[in-house]
């Protein structure tokens, strides 16, 4: 029997910026790696009319596992393929463990790359896919199969080396792919959607056995998604993408806690968002009107009294009751149970859609299915932010 591939311990999330930067600097550290970082600086790719991408700049610290998580078309794989080196940005600089990419093709630079399809050679045993790379650089056969063996150590395959590739299951193929990336011993692996075509069980199972695999190797990932789950429970710190733009880098629980735009707001978890004007400002507090009423919330940037903002809570910051600091109001019109907690979508008077994440223990007291119900919140628990 195969030994099982070790899932990481239990970590935080970060609350801060500087944490998931601090985790991977120390994973780094604690194996030795010489994992380079990735900086970005002003990268724009445009095909003829087209902006792909859009004046970005991040850094990605050595040793850390880094998500870019966005929509489809939203240009994630293009900033991805920019770093691997297949396409050339229209502007700005990539610099790789300091070095500037421009001139270096992607057999040049210190990556590997894993694209959503796998390309496993199907006629070519186990052992010979992952030594493929080192093949083409001339290593020798007694030493392809020394490296080989002692990778499908690592990915919990041992004894799978002459297995074909059609006689894995999904997830054993899977590990060979990024067995095979890690032969030439990149600095930073890149992955593109690697875990799209699992189906959610084993999705899920992967992605645990991904990250203790990289928190092992201490090696930087950069890894493409538009799977908000996968970006959260992965990574140490994510970019989220819209039309070619970064909005918004940040740990997992800070992007989940304090978006910056109403894109993130939206596309990271499920949230409400009421429409609102905004009628003060005062120590981080902001005070809307909207058709509930007057409402208050923590204040995102640029927000001026009178302009249109939009005040954002989520399904599980909502309360049932009315004797909160601020109360939500809907006619409830369903309530979907889903195992440890139900799901209660409503409509306000002005047609807003609201939903409420109840715990499966409080069912008893939900309210019932026509019925009209408040919902309240803490104003620490929602944000205001700007809308045009």
């Amino acid at each position: 029997m195969a030994a099982t591939w070790a899932t990481p311990s239990p970590r935080s999330r970060g609350e801060g910026k500087g944490e998931g930067r601090a985790q991977a600097a120390s994973n780094t550290r604690n194996r030795g790696t010489m994992s380079h970082s990735v900086e970005l600086h002003q990268v724009g790719v445009s095909f003829g009319a087209t902006r792909a991408v859009s004046d970005v700049s991040f850094t990605v610290e050595g040793g850390e596992f880094f998500s870019i998580l966005g929509p489809s078309g939203c240009g994630k794989t293009t900033l991805l393929r920019v770093i691997a080196g297949f396409l050339q940005p229209t502007e700005g600089k990539i610099l790789i463990g300091g070095r500037d990419m421009a001139a270096l093709g992607p057999n040049q630079r210190p990556t590997a790359m894993i694209f959503q399809s796998l390309a496993l050679f199907p006629l070519m045993p186990v052992w010979e896919n992952i030594a493929f790379g080192l093949e083409a650089r001339g290593v020798s056969k007694a030493e392809r199969r020394r490296k080989a063996e002692e990778l499908l150590k690592l990915i919990a395959l041992e004894g799978f080396g002459e297995r074909m590739p059609g006689e894995l299951s999904g997830g054993q193929r899977q590990r060979v792919a990024i067995a095979r990336a890690l032969a030439v011993e990149p600095q930073v692996l890149l992955l593109d959607e690697p875990l799209s075509a699992l189906d959610l069980k084993l999705r899920q199972h992967m992605r645990a056995e991904l990250r203790a695999l990289q928190k092992r190797t201490g090696v930087t990932f950069i890894y493409i998604t538009h799977d908000q789950s996968e970006a959260l429970a992965m990574s140490d710190r994510v970019a989220v993408m819209s039309a070619g733009v970064v909005q918004q880098v940040g740990a997992p629980r800070e992007l989940y806690d304090n978006p910056a735009t109403p894109f993130v707001a939206t596309f990271v978890g499920e949230t409400n968002a009421i429409s609102c004007t905004v009628k003060s400002v005062e120590d981080g507090i902001a005070v809307v009107d909207c058709a509930h009423g007057t409402l208050r919330g923590r204040a995102g940037a640029q927000l001026t009294s009178g302009g249109n903002a939009r005040l954002y809570v989520r399904p599980e910051a909502l309360k049932p009751g009315n004797g909160a600091e601020n109360t939500l109001s809907a006619t409830i019109e369903r309530i979907d149970f889903e195992g440890a907690f139900a799901l209660a979508y409503g409509a306000s008077d002005d047609g807003t859609r609201l939903v409420a994440s109840i715990a499966s223990t409080e069912l008893a007291a939900a309210p019932a299915i026509g019925a009209r119900a408040g919902f309240g919140f803490d104003s620490r628990n929602a944000v205001v932010l700007p809308h045009g």
